[in-house]
């Protein structure tokens, strides 16, 4: 990948984070924090509602289809890991009930999925 072609990405990747934590502040979530990084993994967006804390996975395509086609269990694994440190680094948020969410950028307005993927056991 050329120079070029990764900064288009980041800029691309910037953007679409930034429509998903507004479509989530929209929705009544306080974010917590964005980009969230680990030694295991990083964390698009950490973000609360009431009583649920939910890690977001966010993906930017230049469609809806394709962006749902680019959510993986690598992905999942390495959100799951990082939220694990998450709350050992903020044991306030302990008591919470946690979710994993996706937002898929790909269109004018994004697409929030609560609870598309469970961590194993």
């Amino acid at each position: 990948m050329t120079v070029e072609a990764r900064q288009k990405a980041y800029r691309m990747g910037h953007a679409a984070e930034w429509r998903a934590v507004w479509r989530l502040r929209l929705a009544g979530y306080s974010i917590l924090m964005r980009r969230y990084k680990t030694k295991l993994g990083e964390i698009d967006i950490v973000a609360r509602r009431g009583d649920v804390l939910v890690f977001v996975e966010v993906k930017g395509r230049a469609n809806i289809t394709v962006a749902a086609d680019a959510l993986g269990g690598r992905q999942f694994g390495r959100v799951a890991r990082a939220a694990s440190l998450f709350i050992a680094n903020h044991p306030r948020y302990a008591a919470c009930s946690v979710r994993f969410d996706a937002v898929l950028v790909g269109g004018l307005w994004p697409r929030h999925l609560p609870g598309v993927w469970q961590p194993p056991e």
